[in-house]
């Protein structure tokens, strides 16, 4: 890809095109042995206008090819305004692309497709609708999502529904082209998620299915209001029964502020890879002046235990990515003076194994005066790991805000934290929950990490820090050139 100017807050490890707003990655599949992942693109600019799907794809999720842009509204057809969110599929020698076809004049974005028979290279749309018109009694409707179900394909769509209740609404086909509606697959009114300040939603945006065994299976929503926007990402877990799901209480699937709209992708092996979109948490002028916003996250292993939890963590290829061993680090913290553990680049993969006596933890400091750092710090009486952000960034044009997720206390805790420029992804390694954020620190100097107690409180460490080394963007093709000439 062609060189960009050095930006701080540019992550490398994360997938990407070089400039301009991206959003929900879209049309994930493995398909003639290659990683496909698409995502909601402006070619034109960095705001969210003039919906693309960009595209790239992988053999090894390491090294990544662009191919040129997917899908691309049609003037005057039913997705002039845009190619708005779904999924692909692979159907023998074809991708066959669901997406939402958005017009400013109808409320609701129907479900139309395209077919590739180039491995993704070319897309050419069907030109009308797959499903014309939305089921009586929807307020919204958007974002399907298609799996093959033995001899059958499945299809969610996300919704919102006029008595108050967001749902996720099913069809059936035995071919990909004829489609029946079986109504909805779960529907429910907004509700408190547990252990959290969070709800559900009166809108359930980007419906994805995680099957398992037995007819069990993991329903991964994107909670939304008309009125105030994306609210939080949720999973529910149940079975399956005929035509519709029956599941226990909604759960986070990111404890973080920074990832919606997450998509699946089925690997090869039986395995689930996972990525979200993570927006910006800056000023949006200081973003456009950047000339980008968003990323998507790791790809992260996903799955359903036996225990009903689902287990999240970063694709085991992402181990490759770890360059030079730049900590490694025993010991005990207490006291007054924290322990420092030394230094990391802007981009780092961590392990750490932490046994907390009241309320202690790691700080990734960014400044050389100490004014500025990331706290990730653990709270065994409460039960939590606390991740900190207010003091990442002395600049007042960046979120702070300090959020939590569960943790077991009275036990060792092992983590993984991923930092890479502007965004931490953390992992509860023990318990497969994930916390996802950005930050924009603006210290120049060297980083350092330490090892931090409070007052009476102790912690054991055992931290290994590797330096991150970036994703390899090979250069596109003539054919994958963006189009010029529109403005944003």
């Amino acid at each position: 890809m062609s060189t960009t100017p050095f930006d701080p807050y540019r992550p490398v490890a994360h997938l990407r095109p070089p400039r301009n707003w991206i959003n929900d990655p879209n049309g994930l599949v493995f398909h003639d042995g290659h990683y496909h992942v698409c995502y909601q693109y402006n070619p034109y600019g960095n705001q969210h206008a003039n919906m693309h799907w960009g595209h790239f794809r992988s053999l090894d999720l390491l090294s990544w090819e662009p191919l040129p842009i997917a899908l691309s509204p049609t003037a005057g057809g039913e997705d002039a305004d845009g190619c708005f969110s779904g999924n692909a599929v692979s159907d023998g020698d074809r991708m066959v692309a669901f997406y939402s076809a958005y017009r400013e004049d109808r409320w609701s974005q129907p479900v139309t497709t395209a077919e590739s028979h180039d491995g993704g290279r070319t897309f050419r749309p069907r030109g009308d609708l797959l499903i014309p018109r939305p089921p009586d009694g929807c307020t919204m409707y958007r974002d399907p999502y298609v799996w093959q179900d033995g001899a059958r394909w499945r299809m969610l769509v996300g919704a919102a529904l006029a008595d108050g209740r967001g749902a996720a609404l099913l069809y059936e086909s035995p071919d990909l082209e004829n489609w029946t509606y079986r109504g909805p697959f779960c529907a429910r009114e907004p509700q408190d998620v547990t252990g959290t300040r969070a709800r559900t939603g009166k809108g359930w945006e980007c419906p994805q299915y995680l099957p398992a065994d037995g007819g069990r299976g993991a329903l991964i929503i994107s909670a939304w209001n008309d009125h105030d926007g994306p609210q939080c990402v949720t999973a529910l877990v149940g079975e399956v029964r005929d035509d519709s799901f029956e599941a226990g209480p909604p759960m986070l699937l990111d404890h973080g502020p920074d990832c919606y709209a997450p998509a699946l992708l089925r690997a090869p092996g039986g395995r689930w890879l996972l990525w979200g979109w993570s927006w910006e948490a800056r000023d949006d002028a200081w973003a456009a002046a950047a000339g980008w916003a968003g990323v998507l996250t790791l790809p992260r292993e996903i799955t359903l235990t036996d225990d009903g939890t689902l287990h999240q963590q970063p694709a085991a290829e992402l181990r490759t990515l770890r360059g030079e061993h730049a900590v490694h680090a025993t010991g005990t913290a207490h006291g007054p003076e924290p322990v420092d553990l030394g230094g990391v680049g802007r981009a780092f993969d961590l392990t750490a194994r932490l046994e907390p006596t009241g309320q202690a933890g790691l700080r990734l400091l960014t400044s050389a005066d100490g004014s500025e750092y990331l706290d990730i710090r653990l709270d065994p009486v409460a039960g939590e790991l606390i991740v900190d952000r207010d003091r990442a960034s002395l600049d007042a044009r960046a979120r702070g805000g300090a959020y939590r997720m569960p943790c077991p206390g009275g036990e060792p805790v092992d983590l993984r934290v991923v930092v890479d420029h502007s965004i931490a992804e953390i992992f509860l390694s023990t318990t497969g929950q994930a916390l996802t954020l950005r930050c924009y620190p603006t210290g120049d100097g060297p980083w350092r990490l330490q090892a931090r107690s409070a007052p009476g409180a102790r912690l054991g460490y055992a931290v290994d820090a590797w330096e991150l080394l970036p994703l390899v963007i090979k250069e596109p093709s003539a054919d994958a050139a963006e189009p010029e000439g529109r403005s944003a």
